[in-house]
């Protein structure tokens, strides 16, 4: 069995801690326990897609909803349903009837301790503008499945980047 060295902290920022372990470099988050993927369709079967632009790309992303579960704004008390129900309202606009764990498991497991939980928002309803907070500049898509992945090739031609995650989103849409 290999013998664990015990994790150094390198550098500490007002959200992420960079930390060595046996030769290895990563980050951990301090500001939240996890994050929530929303996969939100209408009853249309048109899907909801968000874009904004990401600093460490230097480019505007598609994306699916998504937010920190535990962060600064809920004091550490939030169930993993209030922050896709609050992330989905922030970001979209739109408010669920219910949320359905799907899975979970790493992000990006060589560079980060972050832990994804992919969740279904179902009975979408439109109730705000969406949009993000006051530090995001967020536009919300909705595009119908069957045209999904056409479109998503057409943004890539515009320059958008697109999430991988997504193609793995439209898996769990096709199975329901």
């Amino acid at each position: 069995m290999l013998k664990k060295a015990k994790p150094i902290l390198l550098k500490e920022g007002k959200f992420i801690r960079m930390m060595i372990q046996d030769g290895w470099e990563y980050v951990e988050r301090t500001n939240c326990s996890g994050v929530v993927i929303i996969l939100a369709m209408t009853d249309k079967a048109e899907i909801i897609f968000i874009s904004q632009y990401r600093i460490p790309v230097a480019k505007k992303v598609i994306e699916f909803p998504a937010g920190l579960i535990n962060d600064k704004s809920s004091r550490g008390n939030e169930s993993l349903s209030k922050a896709a129900q609050r992330e989905l309202l922030e970001e979209t606009g739109y408010r669920a009837q219910k949320i359905v764990k799907i899975t979970e498991g790493p992000s990006t497991s060589g560079l980060s301790n972050d832990q994804l939980i992919v969740v279904r928002a179902l009975g979408l309803r439109k109730v705000a503008r969406g949009g993000g907070d006051a530090t995001e500049s967020i536009r919300t898509y909705k595009v119908s499945l069957a045209k999904a992945e056409a479109w998503l090739k057409k943004m890539q031609g515009k320059g958008f980047l697109v999430d991988p995650k997504i193609y793995a989103g439209l898996y769990f849409f096709a199975k329901n």
